[in-house]
């Protein structure tokens, strides 16, 4: 039954981050984005399991970006440090309100770091400038919201009981 579930699961994850892009595409794309799919990143915060459906989400996310294949490799790779990071200060501070924020800034740091070196290698752009600008659509559709959505699932037990893969 877990097996089942884990794919289940992995699959509705990439489905609804692949979704949530292409509903939002006009701001999920180029170097200023508020991309909504986002916020699902911060599951890993309670169920790590969700990692490899969140970066399969991004892989078919970026299938459609305007810029091109080097979206997928790059912004996918992005996505997996921004878990890596999650799911390491959530083993280290805990399952608490401020650990799910300090996570919150793994998905900033991450893609602002990568997604902006890949639009300086595309646009010949300073490289700050762009990682400043993905920073601030990251921080607002992740630490902002996504925060504040996640707090308050976080609080429901039978939505985590739910979500848990176990």
């Amino acid at each position: 039954m877990e097996k089942s579930k884990y794919i289940t699961r992995t699959a509705l994850i990439a489905a609804s981050y692949a979704a949530l892009t292409y509903l939002f595409a006009f701001m999920s794309y180029n170097d200023i984005q508020f991309r909504v799919s986002e916020i699902l990143v911060l599951f890993v915060f309670m169920e790590p399991r969700y990692g490899l459906g969140l970066v399969l989400g991004c892989v078919l996310a970026n299938l459609a970006s305007p810029l091109g294949i080097i979206d997928v490799v790059v912004g996918s790779f992005a996505t997996f440090v921004a878990i890596i990071i999650i799911v390491t200060v959530r083993k280290t501070f805990g399952y608490n309100k401020k650990a799910l924020i300090f996570a919150s800034l793994g998905p900033v740091i991450s893609n602002a770091l990568f997604v902006g070196i890949e639009l300086t290698y595309l646009f010949n752009t300073p490289f700050w400038l762009n990682a400043l600008y993905v920073a601030i659509g990251e921080f607002v559709v992740v630490t902002l919201i996504g925060t504040v959505v996640m707090n308050s699932i976080m609080k429901n037990e039978a939505i985590v009981e739910n979500l848990k893969i176990v």
